[in-house]
């Protein structure tokens, strides 16, 4: 007889080609493309500000499972993901401060407290986003423009926090060509403003599979067809995709997999829902970004849609098409 041991468990029994460490680390690939537009149109202290954002993020992590006497768990990269995602949507003149408080309030506010990674009720870089817009609404409306690369030291533009040129983002001006919308040649948060850098790394997370184009594209569908209605003008369609976080909330923060729905429909009336709330909050508050706080109530959302939709189970068959087959 066999020395070996038999491991038993419930079906299914499915091996997965992802484990959480890769997908994370995927995700992260995906964000280098929006960091590094980030770093070439802001100059060094956008880095400065990611990597403060990254290391409070895990070192809340970090200490919360200390204190906890749970075992450490940074190596599944969750929350170095959450403090890049966090440090692109912020401007690179903020405050030092400004994302250690947000890195702190992701990790020990949204996420660790309700069991950590996957039953956190909301997107931790979402729902630190809207605290610090709330909590610091001087410093996170503070931009710059892009870093004129002719003058001497121009990598450096910003570090002083007050050396920079400032401006106002294309959802204020509104008079941004298309060309630098895309390529990210405007004022804006670090990792927002470029959305070909974005778009680069959605597609690379639909090839390697980690997230489904449903959400994004639905997002961003949405988005241009509420806009356009609201503004009763078609060219405010491309305009409101291109500008702000859309784009960065649709791709990397909308498809979290925590806190968006798990089935088809679910999914497709959560992906509208955040278009409409953003165009919503754009067109009709004080408030030129809505997409963080569109997101955070679509976040409260997926509960319901978990509930109330949910997909038919398999061999199930309508009871008049069964009873048509049995007569």
């Amino acid at each position: 007889m066999s020395d070996k041991k038999l491991m038993m468990s419930s079906s299914p029994h499915i091996t997965a080609t992802h484990s959480t460490r890769s997908i994370m680390r995927d995700v992260l690939i995906a964000l280098a493309p929006a960091l590094a537009a980030g770093i070439y149109f802001f100059g060094l202290r956008s880095l400065v500000v990611v990597l403060l954002s990254v290391a409070s993020c895990m070192l809340s992590e970090l200490l919360f499972t200390a204190l906890r006497k749970k075992p450490c768990t940074l190596s599944d990269l969750s929350a170095a993901v959450t403090g890049v995602i966090l440090g692109l949507n912020l401007s690179p003149l903020v405050p030092f401060y400004v994302p250690v408080f947000g890195g702190v309030f992701a990790m020990l506010i949204v996420k660790m407290p309700f069991g950590g990674l996957g039953k956190n009720f909301a997107n931790p870089a979402a729902a630190a986003r809207v605290f610090l817009l709330l909590s610091f609404s001087t410093a996170m409306g503070r931009f710059m423009n892009p870093v004129d690369w002719t003058g001497a030291g121009a990598i450096f533009t910003g570090m002083g926090g007050a050396d920079a040129v400032t401006g106002a983002t294309p959802l204020v001006t509104g008079d941004a060509s298309y060309l630098n919308l895309f390529l990210g040649n405007v004022g804006g948060c670090i990792g927002e403003t470029s959305a070909l850098a974005l778009l680069l790394g959605g597609l690379y997370l639909l090839i390697r599979r980690v997230i489904h184009w449903r959400v994004p594209v639905l997002v961003l569908l949405s988005g241009a067809v509420f806009s356009a209605l609201f503004a009763w003008d078609l060219s405010a369609s491309l305009y409101t995709v291109l500008s702000g976080g859309f784009m960065l909330g649709a791709i990397f923060m909308a498809t979290d997999y925590a806190t968006s729905p798990n089935t088809v429909w679910g999914s497709v009336i959560y992906a509208v829902f955040i278009g409409f709330v953003a165009v919503l909050l754009r067109s009709f508050t004080n408030m030129p970004e809505g997409i963080s706080f569109a997101i955070l109530l679509g976040n409260l959302i997926t509960p319901l849609l978990d509930k109330y939709i949910y997909p038919r189970p398999f061999g199930y068959q309508k009871k008049g098409k069964e009873g048509a087959k049995n007569a």
